[in-house]
């Protein structure tokens, strides 16, 4: 049903491609307001395109060019986004990169830099956001993290890490929470069909589909109901949780 996030402020990092993209247009169908967060200027075209797309749904949305690894472009981003929609009712900590390497081969900057930019970022915007939603005891927080939480992968031990590091951080968070209305969860996708994967080889990506039940990588939009579910009043009792659309490549 149409209008389940009306009048709603979101800011939704890592939205210029991919899920997060979609999870901009979506909300914006759904009556939220949206402040697009993108890495660079690399990426910058690709966030005003998605721009676009939301004001087609005569909603209002700010583009934030911030590196969410990074504590002061963080900070700066949270009041920017307060100032442009006057508070913040949905925090989406989608941003994330994927590279691939076994463990004796990978670089220490390529750990580092995955730590940064996938976990690092949830704790950074979460910690400038919860304040601010604890003063209106009000707010939906969903996080993004993927089904090799569950499964682990060879060459993605670093991924996977930071993965099952958001769930565990999304429930030590809801106990701290407590009683306040204000709820933190998380989207765990399987393969789904991104930028993340236009690197993948061919046969890994034909691996990874005969371990799925369905036989399929998933679409970012059979992805998108679980961000919307999450971030409206209807997942009011949802805490600490992981909701999974990855078509049966893991069980939980």
């Amino acid at each position: 049903m149409p209008g389940r996030l009306r009048g709603k402020k979101a800011l939704i990092t890592g939205a210029s491609s991919g899920i997060g993209a979609g999870v901009a247009v979506a909300f914006a169908k759904e009556g939220a307001d949206v402040v697009i967060n993108y890495p660079n200027k690399s990426q910058e075209k690709n966030a005003k395109k998605v721009a676009a797309e939301v004001r087609k749904q005569k909603r209002k949305v700010f583009l934030i060019q911030a590196d969410v690894s990074k504590e002061a472009p963080v900070k700066k981003m949270v009041n920017t986004a307060l100032k442009k929609l006057g508070h913040i009712d949905i925090l989406v900590n989608n941003a994330g990169i994927a590279t691939g390497a076994p463990v004796e081969k990978m670089p220490v900057s390529m750990w580092d830099q995955m730590i940064n930019i996938n976990l690092r970022s949830v704790f950074l915007c979460t910690h400038f956001v919860l304040p601010h939603m604890y003063k209106r005891n009000k707010g939906k927080i969903v996080s993004t993290a993927s089904q090799l939480a569950y499964l682990g992968s060879q060459n993605f031990g670093h991924y996977c890490a930071t993965k099952a590091a958001i769930i565990a951080f999304t429930k030590s968070l809801s106990r701290e929470i407590g009683k306040r209305n204000i709820n933190a969860n998380c989207v765990a996708p399987g393969a789904t069909y991104t930028p993340l994967l236009e690197d993948v080889e061919d046969d890994h990506l034909a691996a990874i589909k005969s371990m799925i039940p369905k036989g399929e990588l998933a679409k970012v939009e059979q992805i998108i109901p679980a961000f919307i579910y999450l971030a409206s009043e209807e997942a009011s009792h949802m805490v600490g949780q992981t909701i999974s659309p990855n078509g049966g490549d893991s069980m939980v």
